[in-house]
């Protein structure tokens, strides 16, 4: 599942939950499954961020290196 479909399922879970209509039997099956793609969404974003872990390139857009020829790494917060 993508984390735009988890986010977008979470959101639906959300406003039924908050619509005080849902059975408690059916809360909590809600509330397993909003626990499921939390957990999804967050993997994905963790990914994400370790994809995000950019290149630091300078401003002629040439790949940044240390002393050693190792491409530096900056972490995204």
């Amino acid at each position: 599942m993508k984390f735009e479909e988890a986010y977008s399922r979470l959101e639906e879970i959300l406003q039924a939950m908050n619509s005080g209509k849902v059975a408690l039997d059916d809360s909590l099956k809600l509330y397993e499954e909003a626990d499921k793609l939390i957990t999804t969404c967050q993997k994905k974003l963790v990914e994400a961020e370790k994809k995000i872990e950019i290149l630091v390139k300078n401003r002629s857009g040439e790949l940044s290196t240390d002393e050693t020829g190792t491409p530096l790494t900056e972490t995204f917060v």
